[in-house]
């Protein structure tokens, strides 16, 4: 009886091994910018609203964590790094340290303003949670909070995080699904308008 217990603990050893495995690729790899996005062409969608290159993102006006209106628009003339996330997401959580950095060492510079919507409908620990998660990764970037899941169905947001260029024109460069680090960041905000 022992022997068949401890067999049982061997494999499901080996199996939770091979899960941690696999999260952790998963953790410490990010996803290549949509290329499908990125090649499509601009002209189509010049001055319309959309998710796609070229297109104006659907404006919004959240609340932030702090009680601050912000209104998506008001941003234009800066470049926009337009994060959507949720702090249960493990990608999310991989991803937070270096959108912090670079925010820290960037903002000014590189004229860019990081806008990390919580995906509040989404929340499991409700504003405890979220304010923790705030907290604990020391963040210091608006956090706008999408209280009715408005903002997160006019994005199509899925998986997450999802992360949105927006040019200081107010129109959207590239989609970015998975997390981000500092390097990809300063590569793709210097490749802005």
């Amino acid at each position: 009886m022992n022997k068949k217990i401890a067999g049982y603990v061997i494999v499901a050893l080996l199996i939770g091994s091979m899960i941690g495995i696999m999260v952790n690729k998963n953790l410490n790899k990010t996803e290549p910018i949509d290329t499908s996005l990125a090649q499509m062409d601009m002209t189509s969608t010049e001055g319309e609203t959309g998710l796609e290159r070229g297109s104006i993102p659907p404006d919004f006006d959240l609340t932030t964590l702090d009680g601050e209106q912000l209104k998506l628009s008001d941003l234009k003339g800066k470049k926009v790094i337009l994060n959507f996330w949720a702090s249960w997401c493990g990608p999310c959580k991989a991803e937070m340290p270096h959108m912090e950095q670079y925010y820290k060492k960037n903002k000014d510079k590189d004229n860019v303003e990081i806008v990390a919507v919580n995906l509040t409908t989404s929340e499991r620990n409700g504003m405890k949670g979220i304010q923790d998660f705030v907290d604990g990764y020391g963040l210091t970037f608006p956090i706008p909070l999408d209280k009715e899941g408005t903002v997160m169905d006019a994005y199509q947001i899925i998986p997450i995080p999802t992360t949105f260029m927006i040019g200081t024109d107010g129109k959207i460069e590239h989609k970015i699904v998975g997390p981000m680090d500092e390097k990809i960041m300063k590569k793709l905000v210097g490749n802005l308008k």
